[in-house]
């Protein structure tokens, strides 16, 4: 770059960074770790040659603390003590226990959590690993996570040095800590079950815990209804938090490690607007006011807390390095002023939190061992673990995994709003979106998305995972959950005329007939009535007979399914020729007769003179056109199916499913999976959803 620092300008910014940390090094002496003085003196001269401000640092340090005495390198006791029985910590710290250093220590984790396996550590080592093989062992965390390149071709491989990690295990106990960081300003969608499955589902495996924290930065955007959803979905999907968290909840010591910041040289505060950012970030020129003094930043930031500025007129920014090939460390902004309360932290707040600076903190303060996370965030890895160094704080491993794409949807959290606000669908819980509340209105059960996730694998590998598979896993579970029941969705009423009138009586039909043995439920039956008025499928009569067709025709003998074996001997025809009635007869069964091939389902009316229950079928297919609808060049809406819904009214339901509760699962005999919707019941209708066909019908294009 051209650019010289000449040995008088590197003892002076060391010089700077020792008097801003003179009282706590001249408590810690020799103890203090080296790294964050050295990031505090890279904030203020970049350019400097590391090697040399290195060299001046320990000479400086020499100059203020003396030579190096034995209890220098005695061990700390504050690493022993945490470690110890918890009456111990119950008691409180002891009076000769070590200072704490400026920065605030990272809190403990906020959970008893269960004493490690002894199979945890040979888990890494052998193949039950899989599929979370790519986890690095918690005690195994000294090692560069990143190599941060500078403008200035210098660079820096941050990693935890030996005593940050010992705390950090003494804390979990060696154990995996994860955490599922959703921003509560939106739905869940399917590919947040699959982050659920990485997140709770490795921490689960290796006997460690899982946080659920809200990543609330943005009081703007977030609400309670989306908060609410979140712990509801993962509960539904199966998933139990360790802790349930904020990073609001952080707030204060956030805000301190800000003023800590800005007192290493690491922060400033900023007047640019958010245009002149962009702008100045375009052409890679410093901000005006990246070089202020340290005091006047410290002031500054104080009265931005005290709502003393304009919302707008002034924001922290991280001293990074605007000319970076990393469009991440672009002097990121740190904080920003809103004058809106938080659906959370309530109205203690005017200065908020920006995502970058909070994410990595919170990780390093609930002791996460993994941050695992979409391939989208590796160009933050740079600005993540360059604050977590120049703060101090533990490093936890980060690991990046390629986003769930399934075709003909779309999963983008913008996309998905402009659906949901537009009017194109009826809501976040449409059936028809991949959104979690969706596919749970729909009657998807938790066990088929999150063996659809399992088969789909955590890899790096950009994906298009075909809709189909999604079903199949979908159908899978149902197989072995739903209850079995009879409706008709284009009903055709036939009349038996060999039974007298008034005749009700009833049949004995499975109710789960895919399980045997000593599976529970195993040979349960239910009543269906049977009488002289019974309804068939439209599609199950035709006028004329045809040659490789089971259904029934006049003159032909269908089997009712779990029932009697009929016979049509005429049909009665609307002006178009249609069929309106059919008069049949019940066979009486002929030794010698072979039964017939076509057997159909059918619902009757449960009394004389009473028809079943009014069903209303809404018939779900992919919701767009071509496979990858977020990549087309117009406008996607337009590739919209028009089929996605089809509404079927006048049907008719069988026994068992008129008073079924919400969500409960129906295998409907030769018509597919359906699920009570919250609707039912209006209007005097059974509304059901169809989850999924018997049978993949739909080819993925």
């Amino acid at each position: 770059m051209g650019v010289v620092v000449s040995p008088q300008q590197l003892s002076q910014a060391v010089a700077e960074v020792l008097a801003v940390e003179e009282a706590r090094l001249k408590e810690q002496r020799y103890r203090a770790a080296a790294g964050p003085l050295l990031a505090a003196i890279r904030c203020r001269q970049p350019w400097a040659d590391a090697a040399s401000a290195r060299e001046e640092l320990d000479a400086q340090l020499r100059a203020l603390l003396g030579p190096r005495t034995a209890a220098d390198d005695a061990p700390v006791e504050k690493v022993k003590k945490v470690a110890k029985e918890s009456k111990e910590a119950e008691a409180g710290p002891s009076d000769d226990a070590t200072a704490a250093p400026a920065t605030p220590a990272p809190v403990e984790v906020r959970t008893a959590l269960p004493s490690p396996p002894a199979r945890l550590l040979t888990l890494y080592d052998s193949q039950e690993a899989e599929p979370f093989a790519f986890l690095a062992r918690p005690c195994d965390n000294v090692g560069a996570h990143t190599t941060i390149h500078f403008s200035d071709g210098s660079v820096a491989r941050p990693a935890n040095t030996r005593a940050t990690l010992d705390a950090h295990l003494a804390q979990t106990g060696g154990r995996v800590v994860t955490r599922f960081p959703p921003e509560p300003n939106g739905y869940l969608h399917i590919g947040h079950a699959k982050a659920m499955y990485v997140d709770f589902g490795s921490a689960q495996h290796f006997g460690g815990a899982c946080y659920l924290r809200y990543d609330d930065t943005n009081p703007e955007a977030e609400k309670l209804e989306y908060i609410t959803h979140i712990e509801d979905i993962v509960s539904w999907m199966g998933w139990k938090p360790a802790v349930i968290s904020y990073a609001s909840d952080y707030f204060q010591q956030l805000y301190d490690l800000a003023v800590e910041l800005i007192r290493r040289g690491c922060a400033y505060v900023c007047h640019q607007t958010g245009e002149e950012i962009k702008a100045s970030r375009e052409r890679r020129e410093d901000s005006p006011w990246r070089d202020r003094p340290i005091a006047e930043s410290l002031r500054l930031f104080d009265e931005m807390r005290r709502g003393l500025w304009a919302e707008g007129s002034v924001v922290l920014r991280m001293r990074q390095d605007p000319r970076n090939e990393n469009y991440n460390m672009y002097d990121l902004i740190a904080y920003r002023i809103k004058y809106v309360a938080h659906p959370h932290a309530g109205d203690k707040w005017c200065v908020y939190p920006s995502y970058d600076y909070t994410h990595c903190i919170n990780d390093a303060l609930e002791n996460v061992t993994h941050s695992l996370c979409t391939l989208e965030f590796e160009t933050r890895r740079a600005s993540y673990f360059w604050l977590l160094d120049a703060l101090g704080l533990y490093q936890p491993v980060v690991w990046e995994y390629s986003r769930l794409n399934v075709s003909h949807n779309v999963l983008s959290k913008r996309k998905l709003n402009l659906l949901c606000t537009g009017g194109y669908v009826r809501g976040w819980d449409d059936p028809r979106l991949l959104t979690l509340a969706g596919l749970r209105r729909r009657g998807a059960p938790p066990e088929g998305i999150n063996a659809f996730v399992k088969a789909v694998g955590v890899s790096r590998a950009e994906n298009l995972i075909p809709l189909s598979v999604l079903d199949f896993h979908i159908r899978d579970a149902l197989n072995r959950s739903a209850r079995r029941a009879m409706a008709v969705l284009r009903p055709l009423k036939v009349v038996l005329t060999n039974l007298a009138k008034g005749t009700v009586g009833s049949v004995k039909a499975l109710l789960y007939p895919q399980r045997s043995g000593d599976e529970p439920g195993a040979g349960d039956t239910y009543d269906v009535p049977f009488g002289r008025v019974l309804y068939i499928e439209h599609s199950d009569f035709r006028a004329q007979d045809a040659k490789g067709y089971f259904g029934l025709a006049p003159g032909k003998r269908v089997l009712l399914r779990y029932a009697k074996v009929i016979v049509c001997d005429s049909m009665v025809a609307g002006a178009d020729g249609q069929p309106l009635e059919l008069r049949c007869r019940v066979e009486e069964p002929l030794a010698e007769e072979r039964p017939p091939k076509g057997v159909i389902h059918w619902v009757a009316d449960p009394a004389p003179g009473v028809a079943p229950p009014a069903l209303e079928a809404r018939l779900y297919d992919h919701l767009f056109m071509s496979g990858d609808p977020a990549s087309l060049p117009g406008d996607w809406l337009a590739d919209m199916n028009p089929d996605s819904e089809v509404v079927l009214r006048g049907g008719y339901a069988g026994p068992g499913v008129a008073d079924a509760p919400t969500g409960q699962a129906f295998q409907l005999e030769r018509l597919g999976y359906f699920a009570t919707d919250p609707d039912s019941g209006q209007q005097g209708l059974v509304v059901l959803n169809r989850t999924v066909s018997l049978r993949d019908g739909f080819k993925d294009k």
